[in-house]
């Protein structure tokens, strides 16, 4: 709608995946991407430190409403794949939204699509059903729904709408990773380039795009940061592996609307089921693991884990990842949290195991 309305910023008021008691502010520029870090610290510092000047009441603007948004972006969305297609195999859809912003447009569409819906938590009340972050643990009911409901797929957004989950046609959950690989997979079967994606996502990515002719272009972790790479080498895919699906044509945000809408259409255009697609992509086992530390900590781990791996090819444009022929890992500092997160991505499960426990190792003792 920034966009749309030609606007010169914008504020979402968003937690995200986090319960009550957090609340958030997030900003947008006229572009409707966030701010880069510096000027986000710059707006930040600003309001901490009072740093800024009021008017007087004559002087104020005004405020006006509007209830356009969910009908201007679907129609952007179902532009960009084949409606009558999708609605001809009449999906069976089971959509968990944990009762959060998502569940009124993704109704919509899952509708427009002409999908039988089943939907969970899909009142926006903004009191989550489940724990609202989209992962295996938390979405055993909607795996369950899926399977009862006979479905097709089943799709879980998390409270913001800007991630998806997939669970099969079995009620298996496949992970968030192969959410952004789907779209890839889809949009690399109809054209070639350049995908981005963040330091922290799977390899399946590369993949995708390497058998097409094409390749990824690896960002910090952070949805602005894959949209200004997008923008700058005129991807046409991008995204996170969190589940984050980004299309430039429909705007430079992660939008689970879009990810469900680009499922279905490679559904209905192959004609396999989820798991024959999930099937048929390379297959990696990712480790995920965080401690707590503050700065000073962070800075010495970091420091320390630079000499861990001398023969890996290494990136430090966030914390550092290490990519071996067989394996990557990358380590960093959380943007939101102080913490450290450690991510491994091996062929081999057991394989994450060596990468994890020399990064915990250092992390016990850092110097």
């Amino acid at each position: 709608m920034v966009q749309h309305l030609a606007c010169a910023g914008g504020v979402i008021i968003t937690a995200s995946h986090n319960h009550l008691p957090y609340n958030g502010v997030k900003l947008l520029l006229d572009n409707a991407m966030a701010p880069p870090p510096d000027v986000a610290e710059q707006i930040k510092n600003r309001f901490l430190n009072k740093d800024f000047a009021s008017v007087d009441s004559l002087k104020q603007g005004t405020v006006s409403a509007n209830n356009e948004a969910d009908d201007i972006h679907l129609a952007k969305v179902l532009r960009i794949v084949d409606q009558k297609a999708i609605a001809k195999k009449q999906f069976k859809v089971v959509l968990d939204s944990v009762n959060g912003a998502g569940g009124r447009p993704g109704v919509k569409l899952l509708t427009a699509l002409g999908c039988k819906i089943t939907p969970v938590n899909t009142e926006p009340t903004g009191l989550f059903a489940h724990m609202p972050e989209p992962t295996a643990e938390n979405l055993t009911s909607l795996c369950d729904a899926a399977k009862n409901a006979h479905a097709d797929i089943g799709f879980a957004q998390d409270p913001d709408a800007d991630r998806l989950a997939i669970v099969d046609e079995m009620g298996a959950y496949i992970g968030e990773e192969y959410t952004l690989a789907l779209a890839a997979k889809l949009i690399f079967s109809k054209q070639t380039g350049s995908a981005a994606a963040n330091l922290s996502t799977s390899r399946m990515i590369d993949d995708i795009a390497k058998s097409a002719g094409g390749h990824v272009i690896r960002t910090p972790v952070g949805e602005a940061n894959v949209a200004s790479a997008m923008l700058q080498n005129n991807c046409i895919i991008g995204g996170e592996g969190n589940g984050g699906v980004i299309d430039l044509r429909i705007g430079p945000i992660r939008d689970s609307l879009v990810a469900m809408a680009f499922a279905l259409q490679l559904l209905a255009q192959t004609g396999k089921t989820v798991s024959q697609l999930v099937g048929v992509i390379p297959r990696y086992s990712m480790t995920k693991y965080k401690f707590p530390a503050d700065k000073t900590k962070i800075k010495l781990i970091l420091d320390a884990v630079k000499k861990l791996f001398p023969d890996a090819k290494v990136d430090s444009s966030d914390g550092f990842r290490f990519d071996f022929p067989d394996a990557w890992i990358h380590i960093r500092s959380s943007n939101t949290e102080p913490i450290v997160r450690v991510i491994a991505e091996t062929k081999d499960k057991s394989a994450s195991a060596k990468y994890i426990d020399a990064v915990l190792k250092i992390a016990q003792n850092p110097g």
